[in-house]
């Protein structure tokens, strides 16, 4: 079964940086499309980045600059470096994957996965 595991969230201080890693496991035909999302205590889940199979990217305002998207094929992981980290990135960052996957009768059909999240806290 295709599951997307997260981690590298913890504690740092503003101006600091992390990476996060997912990686995918199980039976994964091709990546359609991933991207990081985050949700902050009160307020909405947000797409922070995105990477389309074209290669393409596409970075909320708020940590473009910043942030960079990134994946390892070789691997099936993909990453979030987080540079010049603000007290505002503080939230729980879940990692999404919309991948082609095998089905019980060998078909491929097209699935969303998210990651169990993973903690960032920025503070002094």
């Amino acid at each position: 079964q295709v599951q997307l595991v997260e981690s590298g969230g913890g504690l740092v201080q503003p101006g600091g940086s992390l990476r996060l890693s997912c990686a995918a496991s199980g039976r994964i035909f091709s990546i359609n499309a991933m991207g990081w999302y985050r949700q902050a205590p009160g307020k909405q889940r947000e797409l922070v980045a995105a990477l389309n199979s074209g290669g393409s990217t596409n970075y909320a305002t708020s940590v473009k600059g910043r942030f960079t998207i990134s994946r390892d094929n070789a691997e099936n992981t993909m990453y979030l470096q987080m540079n010049s980290l603000k007290p505002e990135d503080t939230a729980v960052y879940y990692c999404y994957a919309d991948l082609a996957v095998a089905g019980p009768d060998k078909t491929r059909y097209d699935y969303d996965y998210w990651g169990q999240g993973t903690q960032v806290t920025v503070s002094s």
